[in-house]
């Protein structure tokens, strides 16, 4: 990327501008060694623990107690966006609609505090049997009841811990900041879960918790700026969707490029996927990030990776931009991203795009209108990215590096939905209102 490019596109971002890094450089190379054996340690830590979370959720039954959702083509809402049959066809993985937690969340919050869970139960002898229903009891539960599990979160991340290590009988404490939405706060305290609620933003609720739990030998923080767990737990999810790839007949080759769009707020999430789709496809996948334009947080950390403009220090904030880093896409309302998430993909990851609020309201109301489907506005941002790729310069550019042009008609692209199961009804009309007024 020239000088005179990149320039451009931090004044994009400066702006508040949507727009468009797009990587995948051969000078890029993580330092980071993750390789397919601990995210399939992930996959079958799930395993161990579904009949434990089965009985602890009885919503979990039907499925034998595992986190899944489907993969489902969405063809009214490919013509909604006005996206050409030219470009292949568009899929939706329903994470919204995700059991236990109502999010993406569910499968790295989960996967950390079963971990945890697991390390104690086997210290305390709980295992002895290999029987994983027996932290279902009153024994368990006195022992872990000796322990607390807390995290930092704007929402979403802190429900899935919340709910999960409440669950199992652990002290569970979630640090929110001022832009949580009030309706999560009331469902973590429904739930039994101590709320503390911060002025500031994530990255301040974050490290006031981080604080907090650092001097107690018996807290286990949820670090989800730091956390190989919670990358795995996601990463985790990759080996289903290949499967659910694999039952709807769809390839992934040279010839029949995978394109994944993926919400973005500190990069766990995203990353995770990200890493586990590139160790089942190789190059074949081309996973791009969403973030809103005002916190653009993995995009920066991106261009810091990569130039000395001013402003461009290493691991940047977007403040550092003059962003407000306010937006009503909570779950993504992050100043600064995952140093760990940002050097897992670095080598591999398809690029990132920024997208305006109204965008999201307005692709949200589009998605229930065409599909019969309610997400919240941080999942809606995935639906920007097909666009962004084909009319973009830099999208152009991308498709002619990786020499896929002539191979878009039998592309597959799969926007990965975050959140909205839990969205209370007055609030989703809210959404669906705003929405209706910006597509009409």
């Amino acid at each position: 990327m020239t000088f005179s490019v990149l320039h451009d596109l931090v004044e994009d971002l400066r702006h508040a501008r949507p727009t468009l890094w797009a990587g995948r450089s051969d000078a890029e190379h993580s330092s980071q060694v993750i390789d397919a054996a601990q995210v399939q340690q992930a996959v079958e830590r799930f395993e161990r623990f579904a009949p434990l979370l089965a009985r602890l959720f009885p919503e979990l039954q039907v499925a034998g107690g595992r986190i899944e959702s489907a993969l489902q083509p969405v063809p009214q809402m490919q013509r909604a966006l006005q996206l050409p049959e030219q470009m292949g066809r568009l899929w939706l993985k329903a994470d919204h609609s995700l059991p236990v937690a109502g999010s993406i969340k569910a499968r790295g919050g989960v996967h950390e505090v079963l971990e945890y869970a697991e390390q104690i139960a086997l210290q305390h002898g709980l295992l002895a049997d290999g029987d994983y229903l027996q932290l279902a009891s009153d024994a368990a539960r006195a022992v872990f009841a000796r322990y607390q599990v807390a995290v930092g979160s704007t929402g979403n991340l802190g429900l899935s811990i919340g709910v999960m290590a409440s669950a199992l009988g652990f002290e569970a404490v979630v640090h929110m900041s001022a832009d949580a939405k009030e309706w999560k706060k009331q469902r973590l305290r429904a739930r039994g879960v101590q709320v503390v609620e911060h002025a500031g933003d994530y990255a301040q609720a974050v490290a006031a918790g981080r604080a907090l739990t650092d001097r107690d030998p018996h807290c286990h923080f949820v670090d989800d700026e730091h956390s190989l767990s919670l990358l795995l737990g996601y990463a985790a999810a990759a080996p289903y969707l290949v499967a659910q790839l694999a039952e709807n007949g769809i390839a992934v080759d040279e010839t029949h490029p995978l394109f994944v769009y993926i919400p973005c707020g500190v990069g766990g999430a995203p990353g995770g996927m990200a890493l586990g789709l590139q160790q089942a496809f190789g190059p074949h996948v081309h996973c791009f990030f969403a973030e809103p334009v005002q916190s653009p947080c993995f995009m920066v950390e991106m261009l810091a990776g990569a130039s000395a403009l001013p402003g461009l220090e290493a691991h940047p904030s977007v403040y550092a931009l003059g962003l407000n880093n306010r937006t009503e896409a909570d779950g993504l309302a992050v100043p600064r991203a995952s140093e760990l998430a940002a050097d897992v993909v670095r080598g591999f990851l398809g690029g990132v795009f920024t997208v305006a609020d109204e965008t999201l309201f307005r692709h949200l109301y589009l998605l229930q209108d065409s599909e019969g489907l309610q997400i919240e506005p941080s999942a809606a941002a995935g639906f920007g990215g097909p666009r962004a790729l084909l009319e973009s310069a830099a999208g152009r550019d991308y498709l002619q590096r990786q020499k896929l042009q002539a191979h878009m008609a039998n592309a597959t692209h799969i926007v990965w939905t975050t959140g909205g199961l839990f969205v209370p009804g007055e609030e989703y009309a809210r959404f669906l209102a705003r929405g209706r007024d910006l597509a009409n």
